[in-house]
């Protein structure tokens, strides 16, 4: 198995992107309104996307996906565009250094609903880990 069919390289790249993303995000919105700059970065997305999808072929038309499918990616895009809005008026009104970790509560949160409502099992080292991420994000956003 290569490096990229590995889900923990997959996993670090986001993070990496995910810390970029606030960074630039910081110095995006400093002469914006936050939502208009939500409406900016998804647009991009939205643009990069589609030429990724139409470069390798992926379309598929809409009717063969199931409606479950639709019904729970569609909330999940609601969830990211309130996420999102969320997290550019956080920046907007915050330091970078200190919003990024408390939105990255959203880890504790994740594990804490894939255990009540996806019945995965986390082991009690796990919950330690948890329970640090928790602590260290308090401690960068409070302290």
């Amino acid at each position: 198995m290569g490096l990229t069919a590995n889900w923990q390289f997959w996993a670090l790249v986001a993070a990496v992107f995910a810390a970029l993303t606030a960074i630039f995000a910081k110095v995006g919105i400093s002469e914006i309104d936050s939502d208009l700059a939500t409406f900016i970065r998804t647009c991009v997305i939205v643009l990069v996307l589609g030429a990724i999808l139409t470069a390798m072929g992926k379309w598929r038309a809409p009717q063969t996906i199931p409606v479950k499918t639709w019904v729970f990616l569609t909330l999940s895009g609601l969830a990211t565009g309130a996420s999102w809005l969320a997290y550019f008026r956080a920046l907007k009104l915050g330091d970078a250094a200190r919003v990024a970790p408390l939105d990255k509560l959203s880890i504790v949160l994740v594990a804490i609903f894939g255990v009540l409502f996806l019945g995965e099992h986390l082991s009690m080292m796990n919950w330690f880990g948890v329970a640090l991420i928790a602590t260290g994000a308090i401690f960068l956003a409070v302290f």
